[in-house]
């Protein structure tokens, strides 16, 4: 097996607007930085505010890729691979294509893909390209159990492993954002506003519950993309008055600064992969409700970590909410139990550690 010191890899993703992969391919990238001799990051299609949470330590570029088939951002991310000595490409999501290309010209290279995609399983979209490129993978990582069962049976790919996502405590940034409304019932709702997060969902048990009247206020952050999504999710709130209790921020890098103003952290997607987001609530000490999708109910069990209600129960949410304001004293220790729970089992030394062995077996 080589030695870490042979290790050149760069993480290989679409865009760095927030998002659960592109955070995990950041925080990899970052993690490998002190352990390997290069670790570099390769946004393909689009730059964003992840790009100023990169460590000193990884070199970084941006290829301005166009079109699937882009030759001038190909021979970008060739020219990088080159001058940098990269022999491996983590290659998040979608762009496992555009290392696919590059191995066709530099054969030495090996991929590792990265799976984040939580209904993949259900889903057939880009099936067929991806078996037959996966022939060129030399292992895949999923983030739940299920992944990595559909990748064993339907990849040409033998090497297939589960990797937890992780988070840090360490990664310092400047507060932005200031939430509104009273502190201690401030709840929020990190996901980018688009399908399958299901906000609409979330608002509808927000008001249903009436914990608005007892001066707890809802705050969306993530992506808007301005479109019937997030037409929707507004004209509900003007609608039902709802102007003075939720809140649309928008994308925001200052995540952890966000966390630590709330009380309260909730996630109700439709399908999930494994969402680096409740990792950041457990962290954050905040009391968790989330529907039971994907890796969701391993971090999320209910009554002792959070609670875990089924996906789109409507009757169930409302119940959640109206537990915030009825159950202070149990809400706080559920908190501290998913606080102890995710630091004692997402250790990021131990992922990265598992990462880095993967790419050993293949140099």
């Amino acid at each position: 097996m080589a030695s870490p010191k042979e290790i050149r890899v760069i993480q290989l993703i679409d865009s760095l607007e927030p998002g659960g992969a592109e955070r995990m391919a950041v925080t990899i990238a970052n993690g490998l930085a002190n352990e390997v001799t290069f670790s570099g990051l390769v946004a393909t299609r689009l730059e964003g505010g992840l790009k100023n949470t990169l460590a000193k330590k990884v070199e970084y570029t941006f290829l301005n890729k166009m079109k699937a088939l882009d030759f001038s951002a190909l021979f970008c991310l060739r020219d990088f691979v080159k001058k940098n000595k990269v022999n491996t490409i983590h290659a998040h999501g979608s762009s496992y294509f555009f290392a696919v290309l590059l191995k066709l010209t530099m054969p030495s290279i090996q991929i590792f893909w990265h799976d984040h995609f939580g209904n993949r399983v259900k889903s057939q979209e880009g099936y067929f390209l991806l078996r037959f490129f996966s022939i060129f993978f030399n292992g895949v990582f999923t983030v739940n159990e299920a992944l990595k069962d559909w990748a064993q049976k339907k990849l040409w790919v033998k090497n297939v492993e589960f990797l937890s996502n992780f988070t840090s405590e360490s990664e310092d940034e400047i507060p932005v954002t200031f939430l509104k409304g009273t502190p201690n019932k401030r709840i929020v709702f990190l996901a980018n506003l688009h399908h399958p997060k299901n906000h609409i969902l979330a608002l509808s048990s927000f008001l249903a519950s009436k914990i608005d009247r007892e001066g707890w206020t809802l705050h969306l952050i993530g992506k808007d993309k301005q479109d019937s999504y997030s037409e929707e999710l507004k004209n509900f709130i003007k609608q039902n008055n709802l102007q003075d209790a939720v809140f649309i921020y928008g994308s925001c890098n200052d995540v952890k600064s966000i966390l630590k103003q709330a009380k309260v952290g909730i996630l109700v997607s439709s399908y999930e992969g494994f969402p680096v987001t409740l990792l950041e609530y457990g962290m954050a000490e905040l009391t968790v409700i989330s529907t039971d999708v994907g890796y969701c109910n391993t971090i999320v069990q209910n009554n002792k970590t959070g609670y875990l209600i089924p996906s789109d129960s409507d009757e169930l949410l409302t119940e959640a909410f109206i537990n915030l304001s009825n159950e202070s004293h149990e809400n706080d220790t559920l908190a501290k139990n998913l606080n102890t729970f995710v630091k004692n089992n997402y250790d990021p030394e131990k992922v990265i550690q598992k990462i880095m062995e993967a790419y050993q077996k293949y140099l």
